[in-house]
């Protein structure tokens, strides 16, 4: 058995709607999209600054629910700004097949719809319909 890491979610240019370098550490993350991503409190994330070009690894917290916040705490936020558009991506060590939950954010955080991977590699295609494991 090989196992391989990865991606189980994006959610795709989400923009910051806050950074806090007080805060001990996380991003905090709108909790409708967290579920709709099915990622779980505390798993690991990688935060992708389109902005900048920014990278980091932290651990998603939920923000209030349909909140539209997406927040950077403790030292990763010295790596964003309030406005800066972001990509938030989960990735699992597996040996299965696994289709990712892609989705794309409008400029307030909320759901704009569904992404897939394209018949290019790499090239992402718009999805009218959820994927099979939507909730």
């Amino acid at each position: 058995m090989r196992l391989r890491s990865i991606c189980t979610a994006k959610i795709h240019h989400a923009t910051v709607t806050e950074a806090n370098v007080a805060y001990i550490g996380s991003i905090g993350v709108d909790a409708s999209l967290l579920e709709r991503a099915d990622i779980r409190p505390g798993e690991k994330v990688g935060i992708w600054n389109v902005t900048n070009g920014a990278r980091i690894e932290t651990y998603a917290i939920p923000a209030p629910r349909n909140s539209g916040e997406i927040v950077v705490n403790g030292a990763a936020a010295r790596h964003f700004e309030v406005g800066d558009r972001i990509i938030i991506v989960a990735f699992a060590l597996t040996d299965e097949v696994v289709q990712p939950r892609m989705f794309l954010v409008d400029d307030r955080n909320r759901f704009a719809g569904w992404l897939k991977m394209g018949p290019e590699e790499g090239a992402i295609q718009e999805e009218v319909e959820a994927p099979a494991a939507e909730l």
